[in-house]
């Protein structure tokens, strides 16, 4: 099992920046495929962002590509979404997703999810 806390959530306004991050507990011994996906309000869930077990591997939702970053800390457990150049159509719950193996982008790959942290972003 494998128990995910997101933080980092916040109202900022358009263009602003946000850093979102995700600590991984529990069998922590095994490395993770992480991810984060996203739901708007009245949205259906949305992929966002993955990243491979080692970190050389990363994948991103077109509507975020070129202004988000995903990366991770191994030894820290954690991992991390750069959010840049924000706008309001970023507005969501934004999760933090594990799976092992191979990347994935659709959610029902993953196993294991965090709670969520709100980002707000105003106009």
């Amino acid at each position: 099992q494998v128990q995910l806390v997101e933080s980092g959530g916040g109202l900022v306004q358009a263009g602003d920046s946000l850093r979102l991050s995700c600590a991984a507990s529990g069998r922590t011994s095994d490395v993770y495929v992480m991810a984060w996906f996203r739901q708007p309000p009245g949205k259906e869930r949305e992929f966002v962002a993955t990243i491979s077990r080692s970190g050389i591997s990363t994948y991103y939702a077109d509507s975020v590509k070129g202004r988000f970053t995903i990366s991770r800390d191994n030894a820290k457990n954690t991992v991390y979404l750069q959010l840049n150049s924000l706008k309001p159509e970023d507005t969501a719950v934004y999760y933090c997703a594990a799976r092992p193996l191979s990347v994935a982008t659709t959610q029902r790959e993953y196993d294991y999810w965090g709670q969520g942290t709100q980002v707000t972003v105003s106009s």
